[in-house]
């Protein structure tokens, strides 16, 4: 599977996931505002991979992708501000979100030197 295809497998797996953890923030803690910056950045990032999927060039499916890591970046960091106020406490997929989007980032870091490689 191209790096390209497991790239946006995975963030739409991912998404789902942080839906599932947004309803569990609003229905079970009752936390409104960090879950929703975590929705809004989480979900972002497989919706910017796919628009890359429809890039006019090898420039504009670069910048895309981009926009996905810092997306990726942002959805680390409110994962981390989420765990450390203590509302992921009791929540049962804690540690696998943490190594998903690591994961993700560690891809879309690969694919985009790759990208940066071939364009110089």
């Amino acid at each position: 599977m191209k790096e390209e295809n497991l790239i946006k497998e995975k963030s739409y797996s991912f998404a789902l996931k942080i839906i599932e953890l947004y309803k569990f923030l609003n229905l079970e803690k009752n936390e409104f505002v960090l879950s929703k910056q975590l929705l809004r950045s989480g979900t972002s990032i497989g919706a910017n991979v796919e628009e890359a999927q429809a890039a006019q060039s090898k420039k504009n499916f670069l910048s895309k992708l981009s926009i996905a890591s810092k997306e990726a970046r942002e959805t680390l960091y409110w994962l981390r501000l989420i765990k450390d106020s203590g509302y992921l406490k009791d929540y049962h997929n804690n540690e696998s979100l943490f190594q998903e989007i690591n994961s993700i980032i560690n891809i879309l870091t690969k694919i985009i030197k790759t990208l940066q490689a071939n364009l110089k």
